[in-house]
């Protein structure tokens, strides 16, 4: 790993043993962009990969040449208005009305290890020999704005951190109005554009289409990343799959209102840019006032889209997640939610865990409704104390009755949000975010609260401090349930308001990060109704996130498969919840619904009392068997081997550090008639190795054993019933899954 600078080339080369960045500063002293991509030889000068030539329409930077036009050129940082007509990575509203500037190179400076980014979430490293870090200072002269671009590169990690920061020094307020993270100009635009998006309860569905010229984008102005589209995006070629070629990924570590775009030019270039969305944002910097941009995170493939995502997997998992439960396996737990919904008492929850207990659950959770006057969604948030009709001893007094059975106590919070219905709504009307003489919109008949405001952050922390204080909670599921319009703070002045909706984040993240150093050994799991939040920033502070409201394990297919593209196994909360499914009324065989959330943290959502006793003993197997596996499901490495967006099977693989053991899920939804027999490749195993196989069901299964690349190059046999004539045969059935468990035997085996 090195950052080199070339003094007389005025070139830097950032490299490992993976890849390479190459960047210029430009004859006008603009940074240029010259390569990204597979590693390559440092040389002196990359210089030739400057290419100007006079073209027609071109506005030139020089007078005396007709070749230098920034039109034209590949640039890092750009902004509009010197003759780039592109989209701009930054924009800038000055006193006088003017929109132009250049950022010219001062200097820079090289260090190893990677700099904290105060306030915001990044990735980080635990030893300078893991990663080096690049600052160059830019400055444009007429204003006086500073700009520092930090690149940081990782040892053994294919992938580059980038973020930007803003000082206003000099003697004028200044309005950045875009603020970009990062800004990619690419040669060429022979890239397949691939999103995340849908909506509630089908969240991070696949989208492919090819790049073309103009502009394409996902990005979010709701005031959280959202469900409709992820701020995660990839760049491939079109002969790309997951196992070969090429492939840039683009993710944002921020929870808020963002931007991905891609525009591809007339010549055939195109600019990713990557960062807070520009529409509504407007954030003044008088003299000696700064602003950090959040950080974006590239990565870069010769080796398909697993490896890619294998990249952030590793990287997100070891140095984005932090604390306690950042490497350690995740309890079992049961929520109460579908179980119950707001109608319940203590003794109707401890009922419920008694059964989960005798079943081998660890962790009891409850959900909505425990606080205030919260017996429908029109009361009650805000208030964070507990309704003592329901809980005579409060939580504290709850909580010591589960320990009482041996298992850990959750809790569920919605703290960003308010009831008008409510003590404290009652107290403070002007706290949530509204224009004042105008209507407000509700979501769920909820509001939401001015976190821009220190006051009003420090008021819900004191509530949710006193409670986590005096209650042995274990686990904190933290709930968001609508999005932001009304971007107004009567707190702020006018001029002040287009920094609503990022001070709104901020706030957030001060709250997750006063109560996770204030309780650093409770796990926290964010959740935004399901997966209206699951984003880097968030995985930041909770080390897992509920992956979505839609608890069908068959649509959880799609769900937990996109999201595999960026985010890790530990990181998806994943429950089996009660059939017909609340949100599909689909009726999922039980093992189906387990065999998917084992691709997940796990748990349950149901009141296990309901079942019959047959069901209650799969329920006790499932919870075995995820005991002894829960460490290979969510810290090994995965592999898709069959997409739910491409067929009828989807095909899921975690494997062990060392090769020695190793899970296969797979995935039918429809069953057949007369069908062809099957075969599914697996990945990452040893190819010498002799595997045993098993089936699990209820009970482990022998099923044969083959060398593993019998089972990589010939493919693990998956035929059942369906593909003969075999009435009433195993497997038959809709919605059907199986997972293979392998084992390598020792040498003297």
């Amino acid at each position: 790993m090195e950052i080199v600078f070339k003094e007389e080339a005025k070139t830097f080369h950032l490299y490992n043993d993976q890849i390479s960045y190459i960047m210029q500063v430009l004859p006008n002293g603009q940074m240029g962009q010259l390569y990204f991509g597979k590693r390559v030889h440092d040389r002196e000068d990359f210089s030739y990969l400057l290419e100007t030539l006079p073209r027609p329409m071109a506005s030139c930077v020089f007078e005396d040449n007709k070749s230098f036009s920034l039109d034209h050129i590949l640039q890092e940082y750009p902004s509009y208005g010197t003759g780039d007509y592109k989209s701009p990575a930054v924009e800038v509203l000055q006193k006088n009305g003017s929109r132009i500037t250049s950022f010219i190179y001062k200097g820079h400076k090289i260090m190893s290890g990677k700099p904290r980014l105060e306030g915001l979430p990044a990735t980080y490293t635990e030893d300078e020999k893991e990663a080096a870090t690049l600052t160059i200072y830019l400055e444009d002269e007429p204003t006086g704005l500073s700009l520092a671009l930090t690149y940081t590169i990782f040892a053994d990690r294919n992938a580059i951190a980038r973020s930007a920061r803003f000082v206003n020094e000099g003697g004028e307020e200044l309005h950045l109005t875009t603020a970009m993270s990062l800004c990619l100009d690419l040669p060429d635009h022979d890239y397949d554009w691939m999103q995340f998006s849908g909506a509630w309860a089908r969240e991070r569905h696949l989208k492919v289409r090819r790049l073309e010229e103009g502009v394409q984008s996902v990005g979010s102005r709701r005031g959280h990343s959202s469900h409709e589209h992820n701020p995660f995006v990839i760049l491939k070629r079109s002969h790309t799959d997951e196992f070969q070629g090429e492939a840039i990924g683009f993710s944002f570590i921020y929870s808020g209102n963002f931007l991905a775009q891609a525009e591809v030019g007339s010549h055939g270039t195109a600019r990713i840019l990557m960062g807070i969305h520009p529409d509504c944002f407007d954030w003044k910097l008088e003299p000696g006032e700064a602003f950090q941009t959040p950080e974006a995170v590239m990565v870069y493939t010769d080796r398909g889209l697993n490896d890619l995502s294998q990249t952030f997997h590793q990287l997100y998992q070891k140095r984005l997640a932090r604390g306690y439960w950042r490497d350690r396996e995740r309890p079992i737990l049961i929520n109460n939610w579908e179980a119950t919904y707001m109608d319940f008492d203590e003794e109707r929850i401890l009922d419920i865990a008694r059964k989960a207990r005798d079943c081998g659950v660890e962790l009891f959770v409850l959900d909505d409704g425990w606080f205030g006057q919260r017996c429908t969604e029109h009361a009650g948030l805000g208030d964070w104390v507990a309704n003592r009709d329901r809980l005579p001893d409060g939580i504290a007094g709850l909580a010591r009755r589960i320990g009482d059975l041996g298992m850990k106590f959750g809790l569920w919070f919605e703290p960003e949000m308010v009831n008008k219905d409510s003590d404290l709504y009652r107290a403070h009307p002007d706290w949530i975010l509204h224009v004042p003489g105008r209507p407000s919109t509700h979501g769920r008949f909820q509001y939401v609260l001015d976190f821009s405001r220190k006051e009003v952050v420090d008021c819900i922390y004191g509530m949710m401090k006193k409670i986590l204080g005096e209650a042995d909670v274990s686990y904190v599921k933290w709930d968001m349930n609508r999005s932001i319009t009304e971007c107004f703070s009567p707190a702020l002045p006018a001029d002040r308001q287009g920094e609503v909706f990022h001070r709104y984040i901020l706030g957030v993240y001060d709250l997750y990060e006063r109560l996770t150093s204030k309780f650093p050994y409770i796990l926290f799991e964010s959740c935004a109704s399901g997966g209206g939040r699951f984003d880097p920033g968030m995985l930041y502070y909770a080390p897992q996130a509920w992956t979505s409201d839609d608890s069908d394990a068959v649509e959880r297919l799609m769900i937990q498969h996109g999201s595999s593209y960026c985010y890790p196994v530990s990181s998806m909360g994943s429950h089996v919840s009660t059939a017909p499914n609340h949100q599909t009324g689909r009726l999922t065989p039980l093992h189906t619904r387990a065999n998917a959330a084992y691709f997940g943290t796990f748990g349950y959502e149901l009141d296990l009392n309901t079942l019959t006793e047959e069901e209650q003993e799969q329920i006790k197997d499932q919870i075995q068997f995820m005991k002894k596996y829960r460490r290979l499901f969510q810290f090994g490495a995965f592999y898709r081997l069959e997409s739910p967006f491409a067929g009828n099977v989807t095909g899921w693989m975690v494997v062990n550090e060392d090769k020695t053991e190793a899970a296969v899920g797979w995935f039918r939804v429809l069953s057949g008639s007369n069908q062809p027999y099957a075969r599914m490749r697996l990945k990452g195993l040893d190819e010498a190795a002799l595997y045993d196989i098993t089936v699990h069901r209820e009970k482990n299964k022998p099923y044969g054993n083959f060398y593993g690349d019998e089972l990589m190059h010939i493919g693990l046999v998956t035929s059942d019933a369906t593909s003969g004539e075999i009435p009433g045969g195993e497997g038959l059935g809709d919605f059907e899954s199986r997972i293979f468990l392998l084992k390598a035997r020792t040498q003297e085996a």
